[in-house]
């Protein structure tokens, strides 16, 4: 899957962001967002019992999600990740230990980086794509500029404080995706909810994609 990725994440290139996900609700989250037509989802290691959440939606979900875990900051959460089932190791920050040791594990890596310099570390070690991180402090300017020095073919994907609304800009800019946390997803919401709100961002994405 480490190498297929991004035939898997092109026709939608949205990461949902589970911060908060409880296992008892992983299944009904996460099949909502299968349905809608999401094909990857994150649950960060600060949520409540995360590593059992990505066994419950890999098991349920894997053949045709990818799966797999935010805030990972270390190499035992690397591991640990990788033993539940995740496929996705998603960082804050750009950690080459970490993406080596997720690239020696033939899992996808995705480090967060807010300079030109971090970016280019990353994908020297190996990274699979960039999470550019925090968005609200990287807006579309910024993002063009990277893109105009950056291999073309590596994945940007904005980070932090994106909304159905504010995407197009990036995607002009450059981005490739976008990874969608609160304005998807918070523990409180019921699946149809989630579901909603992804129709949102679906949407919006598919339109600027049209015009």
């Amino acid at each position: 899957m480490s190498d297929t990725w991004k035939s898997v994440l092109a026709p939608l290139p949205l990461i949902a962001i589970l911060r908060g996900l409880r296992p008892e609700n992983a299944e009904s989250i996460v099949g909502a967002l299968r349905d809608a037509g999401f094909r990857a989802v994150e649950v960060p290691l600060n949520s409540p019992e995360p590593l059992k959440s990505i066994e419950i939606a890999q098991r349920a979900f894997g053949e045709d999600m990818l799966v797999g875990a935010g805030t990972v900051l270390s190499l035992r959460d690397v591991l640990q990740v990788r033993d539940a089932g995740g496929r996705m190791i998603v960082s804050p920050n750009a950690d080459e230990a970490v993406i080596k040791a997720t690239k020696s594990l033939n899992l996808i890596s995705i480090p967060g980086v807010a300079t030109p310099s971090e970016a280019f570390a990353a994908y020297g070690a190996g990274a699979d794509m960039l999470k550019l991180f925090p968005a609200e402090i990287l807006p579309p300017v910024a993002v063009k500029a990277w893109r105009a020095v950056l291999p073309p073919d590596l994945w940007l994907f904005a980070v932090g404080g994106i909304n159905p609304q504010n995407m197009a800009p990036y995607l002009a800019a450059g981005a490739n995706g976008f990874g969608l946390g609160s304005a998807l997803f918070k523990s409180d919401l019921t699946a149809d909810d989630v579901a909603g709100n992804a129709e949102k961002f679906i949407s919006a994405y598919r339109s600027e994609m049209r015009s």
